[in-house]
């Protein structure tokens, strides 16, 4: 039977847990004044995946800070996003302890981001291992091979939208494989970069089942229609750069023996850390 190997956006879970509760004032602060809404909500979704999904490894992969070779390639990378809120400050390193309690590894890399760590294991496993990917963040989506799904977590706990090679290209009309070119021609507004101004979602999308690459547009610029000619031929620089600040780097000098990720969860050792984070109402989850 084929191992069955979990990665797991590690920040996606953190703030998507933090916000959840956050925006109605509640951050669960124990006795010694830590703010832990984040990790527990964390523990949450973590759990009811690999309690759902039943791999055989679990690896959690984390950012390991702002400054990656993307804000060196383009200085407004990620530039709009503000500082963490306060509350949130103290969980980054705390909510490491309570999966290292799990016996889960923790993955990341100065330089690159979590998804970059994913993409690389990612490869490496998928070669003789099944690999799902849970996330909220749908750029993973250009990883998508025979052996890779993806899960981006929906509203609530438990809640995936499941995506297999196949099931992509039902519904985008591209290859995940594409999905590089459409941010590069669309931008994306979360990370903070333009792509080519002035064209959507439903032009690029177009565009690529048509062209099937940037390459290809850029042959066939002459039969495009003349403001998407003019819009790409003025934003030419931005347009590759984008498609190098949207593909995930898979070559990362990482890499997780599947010995310390097999999932062997020592109970006494996860109720312990529980007891002294003052957790209540997560025993369901290992139980």
């Amino acid at each position: 039977m084929k191992n069955q190997i979990m990665l797991i956006d590690g920040m996606a879970l953190l703030f998507r847990s933090f916000y959840a509760t956050a925006m109605s004032g509640y951050f669960m602060v124990n006795s010694k004044g830590i703010p832990t809404n984040g990790i527990h909500g964390f523990v949450k979704h973590m759990m009811t995946a690999v309690n759902t999904y039943k791999p055989s490894h679990v690896i959690c992969c984390w950012d390991m800070g702002s400054s990656t070779f993307r804000t060196e390639m383009y200085n407004d990378y990620k530039g709009n996003r503000g500082a963490p809120p306060e509350e949130l400050i103290p969980q980054f390193d705390l909510v490491k302890d309570v999966v290292e309690s799990f016996d889960i590894p923790n993955v990341g890399l100065s330089g690159y981001e979590a998804d970059d760590c994913i993409g690389t294991l990612a490869r490496q496993y998928s070669q003789d291992s099944e690999v799902i990917i849970l996330t909220g963040d749908q750029d993973i989506l250009q990883l998508l091979d025979d052996n890779i799904m993806v899960l981006i977590m929906k509203k609530g706990i438990g809640n995936y939208a499941e995506y297999t090679s196949e099931s992509f290209l039902e519904e985008k009309g591209i290859r995940p494989q594409q999905m590089v070119d459409l941010k590069a021609l669309m931008g994306d507004t979360s990370d903070n970069y333009p792509g080519v101004r002035g064209i959507g979602e439903k032009t690029a999308l177009k565009l690529l089942q048509q062209f099937e690459t940037i390459e290809g547009i850029l042959e066939n610029v002459e039969n495009l229609t003349k403001g998407q000619k003019t819009k790409i031929k003025e934003d030419l620089d931005m347009l590759h750069l984008s498609r190098k600040l949207a593909r995930i780097h898979c070559e990362v000098p990482i890499n997780c023996s599947l010995e310390d990720a097999l999932i062997r969860i020592d109970r006494e050792k996860v109720y312990e850390k529980f007891t002294e984070l003052e957790f209540k109402g997560l025993d369901q989850f290992i139980s």
